[in-house]
């Protein structure tokens, strides 16, 4: 007898999560999920293990975490926040994301995703019962069209959703394209929730920017972020929702009904994690831009096309080489089985918007030539993958896949 909802009908496993657990059974090389398989930093995990060891571990708002976001978000963004009443502690970027959505979305109600997105997005959007509408970056590097993003809006526009640093492109967005993000939302009258986990991993001298910075966008912006990417500790689960007193209300209350409280002994340690020095911040990008060079030196090396080199993130965005007929599903797939390597197709970030593919004339044939490439991995497991990659060098110095 069916009995499942709608909605769960149209949900798949996660093919991102489905590759990892592939990579473990064929004793791959994961460079697909974004998680670190390097230790998190040590005073972090100390002071987990002391919240432990002290039985911090019941139910527990630990208002400490709201103090220190304040302090932070003052000082990298010259915003106000009181950490009474504008902050929620949450279960990880999603659950903030999630309960965001469910706090603002009514059936029927549009929202707007930046193409390509993350998979997350679009699930909490139609569980809430909201309509995503995307508008496609611009390949090779993934720049915002004004003129298509302003015809994506309309009078059932109710919130944007930006994620910047940029899964999976790695895309960091300018000023000049906030502030046409900030102009339509203000003239427009419509929210945004940020996604804004790789904040603190930006390279080249690139800074990350929170729109809520802009002129009239803190009163209309929901930031959610986490300590997962900057700390290393993606299974910890303790993110939050920065939002106007009225929003992060129903954001505490929506997370309470659903999961109750974040894991008690991780936020403690985060108290820790959010007062560690400028210089574990500075470590953290100078480690992760090495990895990205070394990963765009490897790709481009066995032929594939980099024609966007990250700003932020941990991702690579990699266009197969240019005489390749496989698709990029067919690519992955050889990749596990001849080289035992894995990494994600990137057709599950893309999306079309059928009423802009009329006005623009959208050619789509690009979302099948990308693969994602996490480099959030110990230099030993890139130094492997470069090693497995090189063993099916062909004599132009291209992967020969057959």
């Amino acid at each position: 007898m069916e009995k499942l909802s709608s909605v769960a009908k149209t949900f798949t496993p996660s093919p991102i999560q489905e590759l990892s657990h592939l990579a473990q059974r064929c004793n791959a090389i994961n460079l697909a999920e974004g998680f670190p398989d390097f230790p998190a930093p040590p005073h972090i995990k100390n002071a987990a293990v002391s919240a432990i060891n002290s039985d911090f571990n019941q139910y527990r708002h630990v208002q400490g975490i709201c103090d220190q976001l304040a302090r932070l978000v003052k000082e990298m963004y010259s915003l106000d926040v009181d950490p009474l009443t504008d902050i929620a502690i949450c279960c990880g970027q999603t659950e903030a994301f999630a309960a965001a959505v469910f706090a603002i979305i009514d059936r029927g109600d549009e929202v707007v995703i930046f193409d390509p997105s993350f998979e997350t997005y679009e699930a909490s959007i139609t569980i809430a019962g909201g309509v995503p509408v995307y508008v496609a970056l611009d390949p090779p590097n993934w720049t915002l069209d004004a003129d298509k993003f302003m015809k994506s809006i309309s009078s059932r526009t109710k919130a944007i959703v930006l994620n910047s640093p940029h899964n999976p492109t790695g895309k960091v967005f300018s000023r000049d394209e906030l502030e046409i993000i900030a102009g339509a939302c203000c003239t427009r009258d419509f929210l945004a929730i940020t996604d804004e986990v790789y904040e603190h991993i930006t390279f080249d001298q690139e800074k990350h920017i929170s729109l809520a910075s802009l002129p009239g966008m803190q009163e209309r912006t929901i930031i959610t972020s986490s300590l997962s990417k900057t700390f290393s500790v993606t299974g910890w689960r303790v993110g939050w929702a920065i939002a106007p007193a009225f929003i992060a209300s129903a954001i505490r209350n929506i997370h309470v009904k659903i999961t109750d409280s974040a894991p008690a002994p991780f936020q403690e340690a985060a108290l820790t994690a959010l007062t560690s020095p400028s210089e574990y911040f500075e470590s953290l990008r100078r480690d992760y831009e090495f990895k990205r060079d070394y990963i765009v030196k490897l790709l481009a090396g066995i032929g594939f096309q980099i024609h966007f080199k990250p700003q932020g993130s941990f991702f690579l965005f990699a266009e197969l080489p240019e005489n390749c007929l496989l698709s990029d599903v067919e690519y992955v797939q050889e990749l596990i089985k001849q080289v035992g390597v894995v990494a994600v197709p990137g057709c599950g970030f893309f999306h079309t918007n059928l009423s802009l593919e009329k006005s623009f004339q959208v050619d789509y044939g690009y979302q099948k030539r990308y693969i994602r490439f996490a480099f959030c991995k110990s230099n030993a497991t890139l130094a492997a993958a470069a090693q497995n990659l090189g063993k099916l060098l062909g004599a132009s110095g291209c992967l020969m896949l057959n």
